[in-house]
């Protein structure tokens, strides 16, 4: 019997004039909140979220190559964007990668489906990790942001009576600010649940 391949990501038509909710919150409550914290004298100061990247690195890849691609297919159904199949660059002997192998699975999101994904991210698959307690708070020291994700199984999007296999997720959220410090307070206005200081 031919095993039935996953079925395309649709891309759903949206309305004229659509504005998702977190770029109307960046709007109307996150820049006025900066522009009083860091004392910005003009609108542009205000650092913004460019875009995100997430990148799903598959460790079995260098066995099997069907993989790889099903990591991207599972990307894909996440955020909605069909996802690029990401190699290696280099080669390295001690895990049998030559350079070109299919090593996993990497998309960039902007704009309207930047925001989308962030706020699924933030009020739906966030809170399905188990005894959590919030997500680490360091920067980069550039102004951005790596949140790493030990299982991709917490987006909903996944099927879990397909049992897939676990991967790991790297989500990067990059900014325009100029400090970890200005970084850190669009991200949690935005809404990305960081621990609590102990001090």
């Amino acid at each position: 019997m031919a095993k039935k391949k996953n079925a395309p990501v649709e891309v759903q038509a949206l309305p004229a004039g659509y504005v998702p909710t977190l770029k109307k919150v960046y709007r109307e409550e996150i820049v006025p909140a900066l522009m009083k914290q860091f004392s910005y004298t003009t609108v542009m100061q205000v650092p913004k979220l460019v875009k995100i990247t997430i990148n799903q690195g598959v460790g079995d890849a260098t066995q099997d190559k069907k993989l790889v691609e099903e990591a991207a297919e599972e990307l894909a159904i996440i955020v909605g964007q069909k996802a690029v199949i990401t190699s290696s660059r280099k080669d390295i002997s001690n895990f049998k990668l030559r350079k070109g192998m299919p090593i996993g699975a990497k998309v960039t999101l902007r704009n309207v489906k930047m925001y989308e994904f962030l706020e699924r991210l933030i009020r739906v698959s966030l809170p399905r990790i188990r005894d959590f307690n919030g997500i680490a708070e360091k920067m980069d020291g550039q102004g951005n942001y790596t949140l790493g994700l030990k299982e991709q199984i917490i987006f909903p999007e996944i099927d879990m009576d397909k049992n897939p296999k676990i991967h790991g997720l790297e989500v990067t959220f990059v900014t325009t600010a100029k400090t970890d410090e200005e970084a850190y307070a669009l991200l949690k206005a935005f809404g990305l649940p960081f621990k609590k200081h102990n001090n």
